[in-house]
């Protein structure tokens, strides 16, 4: 679901959680910097999900990075996307793309990256890693700062 192309309706506004990824709206709004290549990051080092097959929680630390191009994600509807998915049973690699595609679809973004560092289910973490192409060039691509899974070594 998508909120009109003009803008963010949520701001500003009391919003409840939705139910699911496909109720979440993400809203977006403007780029007054769309002449430039630049990185925007959303780090959520709380996501959390369902196992699909035991309903038990699933643990996240996500880092989203984008080049915009017209359009910016509101930062609002961004979080309660991503809070949507407190409910919704799926696998961590179907939860990564998921969010990674309906951002590339709302934004039509200059490029995307997703880096997924999900906590060890059964003994095992799953990282998933994904991007929309190749970076532009000359941009600044720092490091997404989070260590692969080390326990407590």
């Amino acid at each position: 679901m998508t909120s009109d192309a003009t803008g963010a309706h949520q701001l500003g506004k009391a919003t409840a959680t939705p139910l699911s990824p496909d109720e979440a709206v993400l809203d977006r709004v403007p780029n007054p910097h769309a002449d430039i290549d630049y990185l925007a990051r959303f780090t959520a080092p709380e996501f959390t999900s369902l196992c699909p097959v035991t309903g038990q929680p699933d643990f996240a630390h996500l880092v989203i990075d984008y080049v915009p191009d017209q359009w910016l994600v509101e930062s609002k509807s961004l979080k309660l996307f991503l809070t949507s998915f407190r409910n919704h049973g799926s696998f961590h690699e179907d939860c990564t793309i998921m969010i990674a595609r309906r951002l590339v679809e709302r934004l039509a973004p200059r490029w995307l990256r997703i880096g997924g560092y999900w906590y060890p289910r059964g003994g095992i973490p799953i990282d998933v890693f994904w991007q929309t192409g190749t970076p532009p060039k000359d941009l600044w691509l720092p490091d997404q700062g989070v260590a692969t899974y080390r326990g407590r070594g």
